[in-house]
Formats: C-alpha cells, sequence, structure tokens
C-alpha cells in the first residue's frame, strides 16, 4: 500500500472536524515548508580539499598505543 491510498483510508474513517484540522494543517505545510525541501534535498556545497592539511603529525609518537592517564581508572 502507498502513502496516498493509506492518507486517504485514514481520513475517510475521521471526523469532519478532523479533516478540517488535517487540510489546515497540509495547506500549512505546503506554504512553509515546500521550498524549504526541495533546497535540502539537493545541497550545493562543494567539498574543499586539504581543510585538514597540518593537522596530523606524522610519524606517530612512540607511546601512541599506550594507555592514556586519563583513563587509568576506567582500565583497572
Amino acid at each position: 500500500m502507498n502513502i496516498d491510498t493509506e492518507i486517504l483510508q485514514t481520513i475517510v474513517k475521521m471526523p469532519e472536524p478532523l479533516k478540517q484540522e488535517v487540510l489546515n494543517y497540509a495547506k500549512y505545510l505546503m506554504e512553509n515548508y515546500s521550498t524549504d525541501i526541495s533546497l535540502k534535498q539537493h545541497p550545493h556545497k562543494k567539498r574543499r580539499s586539504g581543510i585538514l592539511q597540518g593537522t596530523f603529525v606524522l610519524p606517530l609518537p612512540d607511546d601512541f598505543d599506550e594507555p592514556l592517564e586519563d583513563f587509568k581508572e576506567y582500565m583497572e
């Protein structure tokens, strides 16, 4: 069952005041979010290469694999 059919079947079972609330909410969503959703689906951000350059220092220090002193109480 697709979403449209499920929505229609649910609305048919509702009393008239609830149907009016659903209609008002659907109009609200269409007015306020239809342009936001289309922009979020297609982001036009370009990735920058080399943004983390110089962050990592190689070669790694000799004690790289040793447990950290901050976590000694958890390691015991």
